[in-house]
Order: structure tokens, then sequence, then C-alpha cells
């Protein structure tokens, strides 16, 4: 048994299919709505109403409570403040059910920031922020900021979390002094 669940894995690992890149800036934000959580509240996050209030970021992550996306989280909620001066909305997504998400709004992203659940991928896959597919569908850690006509004026993909916050704040700072 120890071998076939070693051949099975080897297996999955050589179908996996990893993201090609992120959108290209200037690109049209693909619209979505999805079931999200803030604070553990579910609601329905849609893309297109809230480009009606300001920028959106809206980054993806592999999934919920794992090292690097609780350390992500938690940075973006730390500078919620910083965000709301530039009036932008900030979205997290990933493949976690609700329930889980719930959680984590709650506990990483301490309720500051609302997480959405792409459960078919269908969001990952229309922005091109896929990391693999096989055994699991993962997003990959992209980062996107739309401006409110809904094009994309910055795109950002790195495992690494240290820097989507800097990299999509200076974006949106980039993005006031040319409005």
């Amino acid at each position: 048994m120890p071998r076939l669940l070693a051949a099975l894995l080897f297996c999955s690992a050589l179908v996996a299919v990893p993201a090609l890149a992120e959108l290209k800036t200037g690109t049209a934000a693909p619209p979505f709505d999805a079931k999200a959580s803030l604070g553990g509240n579910v609601f329905t996050f849609n893309l297109l109403d809230t480009l009606k209030k300001g920028p959106v970021v809206l980054y993806f992550y592999p999934a919920a409570f794992t090292k690097g996306c609780t350390k992500e989280a938690h940075d973006f909620a730390e500078h919620m403040d910083d965000y709301k001066k530039l009036g932008a909305t900030v979205i997290g997504v990933s493949e976690d059910d609700i329930a889980t998400l719930n959680r984590f709004s709650v506990s990483e992203c301490r309720s500051k920031f609302p997480v959405a659940a792409d459960a078919d991928g269908k969001i990952a896959k229309s922005y091109d922020a896929v990391l693999m597919t096989t055994p699991k569908m993962l997003a990959n850690r992209t980062s996107y900021v739309i401006a409110p006509d809904g094009k994309i004026v910055y795109a950002y993909t790195a495992l690494d979390p240290d820097k989507h916050v800097a990299n999509t704040l200076a974006a949106l700072q980039k993005l006031q002094q040319k409005s």
C-alpha cells in the first residue's frame, strides 16, 4: 500500500499544471460573484459593485491556515488603514470552503477584510492564478490591483508572501497620483 500511495503522489506531481503567468496590466478584470466571509459573516462579494466604490486589491492564496497564507493575511490586516486611506477594498480568494474561511476571516484576517471561496477554481482560472490542479486545485499567490474602471493596473505573482502588501500599496499610490 505505501508503494501505491508513493506512485500515486509521484504521478500526480507529473501532471500538476503550474501557472504560466498572471493577467497583464491593462486587461479588463474578469467580473465575479463569490461567497465571502468578513468577521465570520457570510455575504456575496460582487467585483463590479465593489469597483463602484474605488479600486480593489484582489489577492489569491493557496490555502487558509498554512504558514505563508497566515503571514500574508496578517500583513494585509495590519495595513488595512493604509488601504482605506487610498480608497481601496481588499479581498482574498482561495479554494477553501466557506466554513474554513469563516474561521480564517476572524482569526488570521482579524475581521479586517473579506476572504472569498472559489471552490471550483473558476475565479483563479479566469485570473491565470492557478498554481497546480492535481491532486487539488491550488491558487498561486498572485495579487492584483484593479482600478475603478475595471482594468488591471498591477499584477504580481510570488509564492513568498513578503512583498504583496508593499507592492499593492505602492501600485495604489501610483494610481491615486494619476487620478
